[in-house]
């Protein structure tokens, strides 16, 4: 068995008296943090890149444009269950053919008819909001360019 001798007992000294006097100083430094609040940061939004933010709108659109048509084909077909449809095809149906009309049964709802009616719906969306988008990019640049952009005070929580 080895015996620690006086200089080993030394050294563990000095760096117990070292790591202690590291301790208190970065309990000092926290709590004169803590004692001054938050800090704050201002920051000017001076210039917007309309590339990333066509590239996050199209991202946005297109996750939204699935949830539309999931959204769709689930209500088209829980309606479908209940029978809504069939109710409003044979209503259209009497309603067209009272009318005279010789092509009565040329209209009906269908999920195709209705999917379909609110994928090419859900594709001007993604292309609209991808380009108002990429547009209000430009026009925030411009504004920004005349007045200094838009000023953000950033603060810790407290």
């Amino acid at each position: 068995m080895r015996t620690v001798g006086t200089a080993g007992a030394g050294a563990a000294a000095v760096g117990a008296a070292r790591v202690g006097e590291a301790v208190r100083a970065a309990r000092s430094t926290v709590a004169s943090a803590a004692s001054r609040g938050p800090r704050r940061a201002k920051l000017n939004v001076k210039r917007i890149d309309p590339w990333s933010v066509m590239k996050f709108s199209f991202a946005v659109s297109l996750v939204l444009f699935i949830v539309v048509i999931v959204a769709t084909s689930v209500l088209y077909l829980a309606l479908d269950a209940m029978g809504v449809f069939e109710s409003v095809n044979s209503s259209l149906t009497d309603l067209v053919s009272a009318g005279g009309g010789e092509n009565a049964s040329t209209f009906r709802i269908t999920a195709k008819g209705v999917i379909g009616t609110s994928a090419l719906i859900g594709a001007v969306n993604v292309v609209l909001f991808t380009a108002l988008a990429t547009l209000g990019a430009f026009i925030y640049n411009v504004c920004a360019d005349l007045v200094g952009g838009v000023e953000l005070t950033l603060a810790e929580r407290d």
